[in-house]
């Protein structure tokens, strides 16, 4: 035995649509796909799951034409394929829809599905396709006016257009990476009854997802990667407990709930108030947003990706300028003050980029764990850094934060996401922080890791600290945080105390608090 979980049905299979045998890629010093084998049957969702790293989307780039494999065969409905691009795999009936959509945001729905189509002079019938494409959607539930410009359209929408132009395209198997990760919760229940109703259609659907909730709920087989290894192959999702899915991802019993003590938070730690700053495109990204942290207590800060909360962490941080507004650390003004000047009062930051913001890559872990003492005794001796001090240091938040590295010499580029993680939260907790800005502190890693991160954000928050959690995981929000705040389009729509999904999903869409109050009196 390899240690590998079958599941192999005698009684009458439905035709198998995709079979990958053998497949092996590799890329410099990376063996991301190992003798990979996958099955997939027709009118199925097969869920494949697996930690960053793990060689899912590897292997889902090469059957959807994006990478040609070192070895090993792909059969399409029996007959062996060699794909060079994605119009190959597109020919033989497999469309893949990415997490970043690929849409001409100021082009129409009936013009974006019908790029690239060999369809000669088709703008000057476009009322006659914007009639087929509103039937053909409607055929699968997929609710969308065919004459809106893209940039009109919710995220959600936007993603229908995606599933619309590969069914447009005649594929009858569909690779959807990460799909509910920009979603709101009402957004993801109608993406599930589209894809159930396509099933029932005959569609086939692989579902790359790490939201093991998500695939109970949606997959008919569950396939499971580690280090580019299949642990688990097609094993049905009805009956299988979160607990064993985590167990074959991460090889080992795993804490969904950690335990929050109660706690009264204390005083007022961070406070924001009226603030407004523009994105990268000078456009409007904060729009009057205020709030508070108290110390001794998370507040989560949930929105749908691109509704303000990187601007915001950025501002708060001091890497970007807001153009309206005050922030106050520990009652002091910190409004577009240096980086350096809010270190000093108390700030830490867990950034959204661990491998360019959170660390410097090329540097060793000892470099990285010291950036915000070097200057500072015993680790500064005048001006001259003690490296047999700055070891020990570096050594002992090895030890104590469990992070998993050949040697403290070992240059950060060359750790797992997890154990990068760890190296910039051991840096910054150890600076015993008044504040903790956490920015996707979860984001691709397994849940393995995700239990030791969230472990410590408790941790410090037991310890006094005051820390702004800002996560599109609703679940991690949820769990952790004391109060929810909720984000939209730069604003605040609202404050969540008792974890109300339903509402927060709500507010995630738009509707501002006092107006569901209103409709539920």
């Amino acid at each position: 035995m390899d240690g590998r979980q079958e599941f192999e049905s005698h009684s009458s299979e439905p035709p198998v649509v995709v079979e990958m045998r053998g497949i092996i890629k590799r890329f410099p010093g990376v063996l991301a796909n190992d003798h990979v084998d996958f099955k997939l049957y027709q009118g199925e969702i097969h869920a494949l799951l697996g930690e960053n790293g793990a060689g899912k989307s590897t292997l889902m780039n090469i059957l959807a034409g994006l990478y040609r494999p070192d070895a090993g065969e792909i059969y399409v409905k029996g007959k062996l394929v060699h794909f060079s691009s994605p119009r190959d795999a597109i020919k033989a009936g497999i469309g893949m829809i990415h997490q970043h959509f690929m849409l001409v945001p100021s082009q129409t729905v009936t013009e974006n599905i019908l790029l690239g189509l060999d369809q000669p002079r088709f703008i000057l019938r476009l009322s006659e396709y914007h009639q087929k494409i509103a039937e053909f959607a409607e055929r699968f539930g997929l609710k969308i006016d065919p004459k809106a410009k893209i940039w009109q359209l919710s995220v959600g929408e936007q993603q229908r257009v995606e599933i619309l132009k590969m069914l447009y395209r005649g594929a009858d198997i569909l690779i959807m990476d990460e799909p509910t990760a920009v979603l709101a919760p009402q957004e993801i229940e109608a993406l599930f009854i589209t894809l159930r109703k396509m099933v029932s259609e005959g569609k086939s659907i692989i579902f790359i997802s790490h939201k093991l909730h998500e695939v109970m709920e949606i997959a008919d087989r569950v396939s499971v990667l580690s280090k580019g290894k299949v642990t688990a192959s097609g094993v049905p999702a009805k009956g299988i407990t979160r607990q064993e899915l985590a167990r074959l991802m991460v090889g080992r019993e795993v804490l969904f709930r950690l335990d929050k003590k109660e706690q009264a938070p204390g005083d007022v730690v961070l406070q924001v108030e009226d603030l407004h700053a523009e994105n990268d495109k000078g456009l409007p990204a904060l729009r009057g947003v205020s709030l508070t942290v108290r110390a001794g207590e998370i507040v989560g800060l949930a929105g749908v990706a691109g509704n303000g909360q990187r601007e915001l962490a950025q501002v708060i941080t001091g890497l970007r300028k807001c153009t309206k507004g005050k922030i106050l650390l520990n009652g002091e003004d910190i409004t577009n003050q240096p980086v350096s000047y809010s270190i000093q009062r108390g700030l830490g930051h867990i950034p959204e980029d661990r491998t360019h913001v959170g660390t410097s890559p090329n540097l060793s872990i000892t470099d990285n764990v010291i950036m915000k003492k070097y200057r500072q005794p015993p680790i500064a001796r005048g001006m001259v850094i003690d490296m047999n001090q700055a070891s020990q240091f570096a050594q002992q938040l090895v030890a104590t934060y469990d992070i998993m590295v050949p040697t403290i010499r070992t240059p950060a580029r060359l750790l797992s996401g997890g154990n990068l993680q760890k190296v910039i939260l051991a840096r910054e907790i150890s600076g015993n922080p008044r504040l903790l800005v956490a920015v996707q502190p979860t984001r691709g890693l397994d849940v393995g890791a995700i239990e030791g991160i969230q472990r410590l954000l408790l941790t410090q928050r037991e310890a006094g600290a005051a820390i702004l959690l800002i996560s599109e995981e609703l679940e991690e929000l949820i769990s952790l945080s004391d109060r929810i705040y909720v984000i939209y389009e730069g604003k605040i729509m609202g404050e969540v105390t008792d974890g109300n999904i339903e509402v927060i999903g709500l507010m995630m869409t738009g509707t501002p608090m006092e107006q569901i109050r209103q409709g539920v009196q």
